[in-house]
């Protein structure tokens, strides 16, 4: 059995983290401002701290006493606050939770990024390279909330530098999360539900119709942390489902709502995802479960995968 400490695992992604993680076997510490009674963290030990406190921080990494630790903490929505504010919350979160893991001396360190480190959605215009859209693809943030993602993968990378190979790292970047509950009709993380976002191309364009099972993100961690030590260090992985959030084919929908990337978007095969997590399936075994088409049950898709 594993010890694993979760920052923010009282959050809407770190609900279903830790609860799958702990269905897997697990022992987790969730570390958040709050403790909470919701029913995904039964029996998981919660501390109430604040993350922003690097001294508070490394103490409660090192009472933890935990063999990993996957760093969630952050504001989590784009705009939700003023930009300096996201930017500096971001990335001292990322300072404190991370180089606290490491003077705590835990072995595995894992940090959540995000998709939008690569910009889409930019004023000035966005056309990637290729699609699908992979780890390989430049980054190109373009507000706070995407270069204080990037500044994670970078401080990842630092401290790799700094540690060698004596403590493992990864990052992974989730593609826009639909918990459990979200199906049956509760609002999304952007306030509308996966129906309205279907319904309408326009809401679910601003992430070039991306999303994923947060489940699916739970096994992911999972794998993830089974893998560190066997993989290269300081990965970076895409978890992505496999399908778009769109009953139309992304070659007709992409240029709609990205002028310019006409061409690029011919590679794109019916609605199958513009997000590629094939480097997720090599390394780790890893494949996502879950599908807007089976999950809405009683959706139909005229549109073949």
């Amino acid at each position: 059995m594993t010890r694993i400490v979760v920052t923010g695992g009282a959050g809407r992604l770190g609900r279903s983290l830790v609860a799958g993680l702990t269905a897997r076997g697990h022992e987790l510490v969730s570390l958040d401002r709050i403790v909470t009674d919701a029913a995904e963290l039964d029996g998981v030990e919660q501390v109430a701290v604040d993350l922003s406190d690097a001294d508070a921080t490394l103490d409660a990494l090192r009472a933890a006493r935990a063999d990993a630790l996957v760093h969630l903490a952050a504001i989590a929505v784009p705009f939700s606050a003023p930009e300096d504010v996201i930017l500096r919350t971001n990335a001292g979160l990322a300072a404190s939770v991370l180089g606290g893991g490491v003077a705590a001396g835990i072995p595995r360190i894992v940090a959540a990024s995000s998709p939008t480190v690569l910009g889409y959605g930019a004023p000035a215009g966005w056309v990637p390279e290729h699609f699908p859209l992979d780890e390989e693809t430049t980054p190109k943030p373009w507000n706070a909330y995407a270069l204080s993602k990037l500044v994670i993968e970078q401080s990842i990378r630092m401290l790799q530098r700094q540690t060698g190979d004596a403590v493992h790292f990864a990052a992974f970047r989730p593609c826009y999360v639909i918990a459990p509950e979200e199906w049956a009709g509760a609002p999304t993380q952007q306030g509308h539900t996966v129906r309205e976002r279907l319904d309408d191309p326009a809401l679910s364009a601003p992430a070039v119709f991306n999303y994923v099972d947060a489940r699916d993100v739970a096994a992911f961690a999972h794998r993830l942390l089974e893998a560190l030590g066997d993989i290269p260090n300081g990965e970076v992985f895409f978890v992505s489902a496999d399908d778009a959030l769109a009953r139309r084919p992304l070659a007709e929908l992409v240029p709609e709502f990205f002028p310019g990337t006409d061409v690029v978007a011919q590679a794109l095969t019916g609605t199958t995802s513009a997000f590629s997590s094939a480097k997720a399936r090599r390394l780790l075994g890893w494949q996502p479960a879950h599908s807007w088409r089976t999950e809405l049950a009683h959706e139909r898709s005229d549109v073949p995968a």
